[in-house]
């Protein structure tokens, strides 16, 4: 896909994402019942006046009452807006929207997105300070320098709650983290470095002090901007601010090259393409490279170890190693600083962040985060000094690393005695959720695999985006169904560019005969002849299939605008029912509340008998287990454990005793009512139950009450579902609802190539 056709492409699908209901990124929900009068007497007047008089005698007491202790103000006057610029308070909403996400997401922060519509510093000091009491912390954001570096240290100096202005000192905790490891792995001290800092921004300058007060000596710093090395002599005549000036070197001057001779440590914060392997080869011994200029870095890593094979890199880029990004740092430093009620964000607690991720960066990997980047292997080295943003550890590393700095500091609300580094690891991790990396662990696992998936309505616009989507992502190679025609003016339409296979069964292909006589040679005692298996070879959703069966494509995804029976009835009639499958299930997987969940059977067996439900409740835990879920079965009834005589559930119970037979090791209960599946409250009851807390595979009695039951998670509870999956047919077959968006296509086919490629494992 050329680049112009990328950008359309990205540009529409950006303006979608956000366009869609609800708007935006974030949003607020109530958070105590609000249903009854006595409810919203507490809620509001006359009962919200006694915290109200609480805090009035006892501030520290808001932390107690109110949000405050787990919400961050996402602050900006639009003044340096990501590459863009300033363009203003109102346009940076979408990017502070975005901030506020990934708080939530990673760190389970909630955040207000604040945009100040004020470029003169002291009147936007003012500002944020007068309403920085509603705030448990403030992060900075896209304030341009040098003006930011007043800004910040003005708010921290009049709030009494930390303040961090991330495009500052994001960069510099998370390089920081990679410098140590570097440093270490190439057998140098941080006290005899050399370091060339190649940019004078925000950033750069931040990386530099911190650098310092990780080891680096100041003098051994040689900062350059666009003119050249920030020296005393450029000071002396009046060319420097006083944040360059912090950095001016006594001895050196000239060019970025000119200061590259000899050095250990290369900083890139400036612009891309800015260096070549000859200055790099006039490094010193084993250098440091660290180009973090985006999208494109000052020098590309494979131009580095082709000019020096002792190297190691780092950039700012997903997609080579050493990743230096900024999620690794704020969402837990914040975390940590909110635990235990912090007053500033101090060089210390920097530090400590600093010192926790590179750390952890010498920790065993978990396989869980290794499949979430494709099984890479990940070992402490040249090519992993710093952890990926997706490893979960990162939060209870870095969050308790920063809460014991500043409590060994005193600028934390808990005196030391009082906190717990234990206990709160203990309670990060019950914080994290897995929703957030579900669908990121199943791409990264089957990416650049070449699995090929075959879409029967490839001339649907929706699948052409789709495809144009799986094309870019690598995630597999789309055969599209269709007139070829047809799709070629929908790519030009839509402003896509990729390459794929077309086939058009309406017209008569080699394969076709082939095809026809496989089918019928499986369902000729079916009542289907040669001529019937040939006519439905004209049909793309029996061709598609066919093609699955003979191999000519790995995996089938189609649905978007036919019924799910219209689709499923032909896949199983080419590709039947795999070898060890007593039938074929379909389970929803729920994404709801940082949690992950299954609920089956929503769209196959309509009424099942006990050894169906025995069925559905083995292979939905097989799924959960594919995405690293252990499975909690609770088989779902009107009453606890046969409780109502009447109308026993001995079909529920016969399945639980078939399923200990056949997995004795799978955690299985019921039959049950819904809240006692979920609440351990309520569970205590059953002291018998084998397994406690929240269940986390689902199984409903029938098809009607799960159906019902997903519907009512999507639409009352938010729940973000994925599916229907399919377990249990012959070959990798996944059906779409009509009426799916191009990202429940993506999705789905992530989920279908990754089925492949554990059936090739296996």
């Amino acid at each position: 896909m050329d680049k112009k056709s990328s950008d359309a492409q990205l540009k529409r699908d950006a303006l979608a994402y956000h366009e869609a209901e609800p708007k935006g990124k974030i949003k607020t929900v109530p958070t105590k019942p609000h249903a009854t009068a006595r409810d919203l007497t507490l809620a509001y007047s006359p009962g919200v006046a006694y915290p109200c008089l609480e805090i009035a005698e006892k501030p520290e007491s808001a932390y107690k009452y109110t949000a405050k202790g787990n919400l961050v103000a996402v602050i900006s006057n639009g003044t340096a807006v990501l590459g863009l610029g300033d363009i203003g308070a109102l346009a940076s909403k979408p990017v502070m929207e975005g901030k506020g996400l990934l708080f939530k997401t990673f760190a389970d922060i909630d955040v207000f997105d604040i945009q100040v519509d004020a470029t003169d510093p002291q009147e936007f000091i003012d500002t944020v300070v007068r309403i920085a009491p509603t705030f448990g912390g403030i992060n900075l954001e896209d304030v341009k320098a040098p003006e930011c570096f007043e800004i910040e240290r003005e708010i921290a100096k009049r709030t009494d709650i930390p303040v961090m202005h991330d495009d500052q000192h994001g960069t510099a905790i998370i390089s920081g983290a990679a410098l140590l490891n570097a440093v270490e792995l190439q057998n140098k001290k941080l006290e005899d470095i050399q370091v060339v800092v190649s940019g004078a921004g925000a950033s750069a300058i931040a990386c530099a002090k911190l650098y310092v007060a990780l080891g680096v000596k100041k003098e051994n710093v040689i900062m350059c901007d666009s003119k050249g090395v920030i020296s005393k002599a450029r000071l002396d005549a009046g060319e420097l601010n006083e944040h360059k000036a912090h950095f001016a070197h006594a001895s050196a001057s000239g060019s970025l090259a000119e200061a590259l001779v000899g050095a250990d440590v290369f900083l890139g914060l400036s612009r891309g393409g800015l260096l070549d392997g000859e200055a790099i080869k006039t490094m010193g011994p084993k250098p440091i490279v660290f180009a973090l200029a985006n999208p494109t870095p000052e020098i590309m890593p494979d131009e580095v170890s082709a000019a020096r094979d002792d190297a190691i890199v780092a950039t700012g880029r997903s997609d080579f190693s050493n990743q230096v990004n900024n999620v690794l740092g704020f969402p837990y430093i914040f975390r940590g600083a909110l635990d235990v009620r912090a007053r500033d964000v101090t060089t210390a607690m920097q530090m400590a962040a600093c010192h926790a991720l590179a750390a952890l960066a010498k920790e065993p990997v978990p396989d869980s985060v290794a499949r979430a980047y494709d099984g890479e292997k990940l070992v402490y080295g040249k090519e992993y000094i710093i952890p990926k943003p997706f490893d979960e550890r990162v939060l209870m590393w870095v969050a308790s690393a920063v809460a014991q700095a500043a409590v060994n500091e005193g600028v934390a609300g808990l005196k030391p005695e009082e906190y717990d580094m234990g206990r709160h690891k203990e309670q990060l991790e019950a914080r994290l959720g897995a929703s957030y990396s579900t669908m990121r662990t199943v791409q990264n696992r089957v990416r650049g695999r070449g699995v090929r998936i075959v879409f029967p309505e490839g001339d649907h616009e929706k699948i052409v985006l789709a495809a144009a989507e799986l094309v870019e992502a690598d995630i597999c190679q789309p055969i599209l169904l269709g007139n070829a025609q047809r799709i070629e003016e929908l790519k030009k339409e839509l402003h896509v560019d990729f390459e794929c296979t077309v086939v058009d069964p309406s017209k008569e292909t080699g394969q076709m005969q082939a095809y026809a006589e496989s089918l019928c040679a499986e369902r000729a005692r079916k009542g289907v002849s040669l001529v019937d298996a040939k006519r439905s070879m004209r049909s793309r959703i029996y061709y598609g299939a066919a093609m699955v069966k003979a191999g000519d494509a790995d995996g089938y995804v189609g649905g978007i605008e036919q019924h799910y029976a219209d689709i499923l009835k032909p896949c199983l009639e080419v590709c039947g029912v795999a070898p060890k499958a007593h039938c074929v299930i379909g389970c929803y997987m729920l994404l709801t509340k940082g949690r992950v969940m299954f609920i089956s059977d929503a769209t196959v067996n309509v009424y099942p008998d006990a050894r169906t439900l025995a069925e559905i409740a083995i292979q939905t835990s097989r799924v959960a287990r594919h995405f690293l879920v252990k499975p909690k079965v609770a088989m779902l009834s009107y009453s606890n454990f046969g409780s109502t005589s009447r109308h026993r559930t001995r079909r529920i119970e016969e399945a639980i005793e078939i399923v200990n037979e056949l997995d004795p090791e799978l955690l299985i209960d019921g039959p049950m009512q819904a809240d006692t599946a979920l609440v351990e409250s309520i569970q205590e009851d059953y002291p018998f139950m084998k397994f406690k807390g929240s269940a986390n595979v689902l199984v409903c009695p029938n098809l009607a009450a799960a159906n019902i039951a997903y519907k009512l998670m999507q639409r009352l509870a938010d729940a973000e579902l994925i599916g229907p999956i399919l377990s249990g047919l012959g070959k990798p077959v996944h059906v779409l609802q009509r009426g799916d968006e191009v990202r429940d296509v993506v999705h789905m086919a992530s989920i279908c190539a990754d089925d492949v490629f554990v059936r090739s494992s296996s």
